[in-house]
């Protein structure tokens, strides 16, 4: 039998633990776009407060457990060990459904590793303050971010692993372990044995997104998992050994178990492409594949009030869309809650057409107990445009298009509206930048007093200036007074 420490590692765990080591972000794009990004996602986790569903998950595992120096969960005054800190981060930045996205053959949300980063990232800078050194800085955060959207991201290019059934926060484990190890300061075969722990751990089914199991656990299942990477990189600091074929072994490996025996394939070296390139959901918190859907939706909206058209006169709706939203957010049938209705394009289209909006609360049961939100979702039928399918992998468009044609009772068809990039694409950037900084300002507002919102945003509002603040005097903006 040979021996864990004398087998040759598989290429991509050391491709992984390279990048992460080696790779020098030099993008002011990318670090831009971090910037945003991070206020983005700390917005986002900041207004899932407002909802008891996802704050009664959060806090000590143990009632009443005091951790000194633990690290911090912004918008709370809980103080935990990085562990649960960055479950708690993780659940409430995906609770909404509202933070970045990156779509190709697989999907997801990258930053969700901003719960395993800032988690870990604060724990250090407070354990430094105590030794009198300095610590982490939010330049290590935001090359921390940088680094795991690209894992993540250049991971989902060609790999689909919805197709045989894993959830993509397989993804969350293994870019947040990769880049949580290098902020602990592991040297790289304990990286390398940290990174090989996240593949070898079990991994979680997409259960929970589809019918007839939608369900909440869809909301911290990111949140599980870059915690679980914060643990398993602590374990490798520790010692613990890693499993250099935990990939490729025959029978054991994960390509043979999970992965229908494939290896993963690669479109780009690791840079900063992800970041540069990221998904920004602005005005809806809404499955992405839909997000041009609702804005189709918010235009019809304003042709039938302008015309004097009320939503009955609707006989019949038809969506041309990608195949990726066909197969994710079709659905038909009961919605039995908020993380079934979220996943549903024909419920993010007949919210908007009847109300003229589309918020969290939408998703709620008191909404949906109106009766012209089923009667309406029940005109609707979604058909695959294969030019839109060709467009949305193409890494050169990346479009997630797609296009609503109403037709009326008495035989009008009203012109029909496409939108091939949603308002958070790289190629609106210009157009949707100030809306995101809009939306981090309200998200501010829901917490703090004006005085600690200036605190923020002057702290915020320059990269460079951010880059060079410690993390703990950052984190501690976050902390209600």
């Amino acid at each position: 039998m040979q021996s864990a420490d004398t087998r040759q590692w598989d290429q991509v765990m050391l491709d992984m633990a390279d990048y992460v080591l080696d790779y020098r972000v030099d993008s002011d794009l990318a670090f831009e776009t971090a910037r945003h990004c991070l206020l983005d996602t700390l917005g986002c986790g900041l207004e899932a407060l407002e909802y008891p569903a996802c704050t009664k998950l959060m806090g000590p595992v143990v009632p009443d457990t005091v951790v000194p120096d633990g690290a911090r969960v912004p918008g709370t005054h809980h103080v935990l060990d990085p562990v649960k800190a960055a479950f708690d981060i993780g659940a409430m930045i995906r609770w909404l459904d509202f933070n970045d996205t990156w779509l190709a053959a697989e999907w997801g949300h990258p930053s969700d590793n901003l719960g395993g980063i800032l988690a870990t990232a604060d724990w250090l800078s407070r354990q430094a303050a105590r030794r009198g050194e300095q610590g982490p800085l939010m330049g290590d955060v935001l090359t921390a971010m940088i680094k795991a959207h690209e894992i993540q991201g250049c991971l989902a290019l060609e790999n689909a692993f919805n197709r045989v059934g894993l959830d993509h926060v397989v993804l969350v484990k293994a870019a947040s372990v990769a880049v949580v190890a290098q902020l602990l300061g592991l040297n790289r075969q304990q990286m390398l044995n940290a990174i090989s722990l996240a593949w070898v751990d079990g991994q979680s089914l997409r259960t929970y997104r589809h019918a007839p199991n939608t369900g909440s656990r869809k909301s911290w299942a990111a949140g599980d998992a870059t915690s679980r990477a914060v643990q398993l990189a602590l374990m490798a600091r520790r010692g613990e050994m890693g499993y250099p074929s935990a990939l490729s072994a025959p029978v054991w490996g994960f390509y043979d178990v999970l992965f229908e025996g494939k290896p993963f394939r690669f479109q780009r070296p690791y840079g900063s492409y992800v970041m540069e390139n990221i998904l920004f959901k602005i005005s809806w918190p809404a499955e992405f594949h839909g997000q041009t859907a609702v804005e189709c939706a918010m235009q019809l909206h304003a042709m039938l009030t302008e015309a004097g058209r009320p939503i009955e006169d609707i006989a019949r709706i038809t969506l041309r869309t990608q195949e990726a939203c066909l197969r994710i957010i079709d659905k038909k049938g009961p919605l039995n809650n908020p993380a079934d209705r979220d996943h549903c394009v024909q419920y993010m289209i007949a919210v908007p057409l009847i109300f003229g909006r589309l918020t969290a609360d939408d998703y709620e049961d008191h909404v949906a107990a109106d009766p012209r939100i089923d009667a309406l979702r029940a005109k609707i039928t979604c058909v695959e445009d294969p030019a839109f399918t060709a467009d949305y992998h193409d890494p050169e468009k990346r479009s997630i298009a797609n296009a609503i044609t109403v037709e009326l009772n008495d035989g009008t068809v009203l012109p029909e509206v496409v939108c091939e990039y949603p308002l958070g694409h790289r190629r609106r950037r210009s157009e949707g930048l100030p809306l995101l900084e809009a939306k981090f300002r309200r998200n501010l507002a829901r917490h703090f007093s004006e005085a600690q919102q200036r605190a923020i945003l002057d702290a915020s509002a320059d990269t460079h200036r951010l880059m060079s603040q410690p993390v703990r005097d950052y984190v501690a903006l976050y902390v209600p007074q």
